[in-house]
């Protein structure tokens, strides 16, 4: 998934970091599960197909909002969690939180 918006905006490269509503509601259950494994985002967000899932984690861990960490070798099994840039986006979604009970 390439980063489509023009990085000179502050508004602009916050978006490439979100990347788009999957994303956004994975941070949604971090911030309410505090950590989260990939069946729980699964359960929560029914329509997200796994490979798409898998896509939006990897992309959201290799923009330091979230961090893998392992629990179980064999096999092999992981927790997501909230770094703390990842936790830096609280007033964000409590803003888009707000707006929705607002205007929705």
């Amino acid at each position: 998934m390439a980063k489509k918006y023009d990085s000179r905006c502050p508004v602009a490269r916050t978006m490439n970091a979100l990347g788009d509503g999957w994303s956004v509601l994975i941070l949604r259950d971090l911030f309410l599960k505090k950590e989260c494994r990939f069946q729980e985002f699964q359960d929560s967000l029914e329509t997200i197909v796994p490979s798409t899932l898998s896509q939006r984690l990897k992309r959201l861990e290799d923009d330091e909002l979230i961090e893998r960490k392992i629990y179980n070798d064999h096999p092999v099994r992981v927790l997501y969690c909230l770094t703390h840039k990842g936790r830096s986006l609280g007033p964000v979604l409590l803003a888009l939180k707000n707006w929705g009970e607002d205007n929705t």
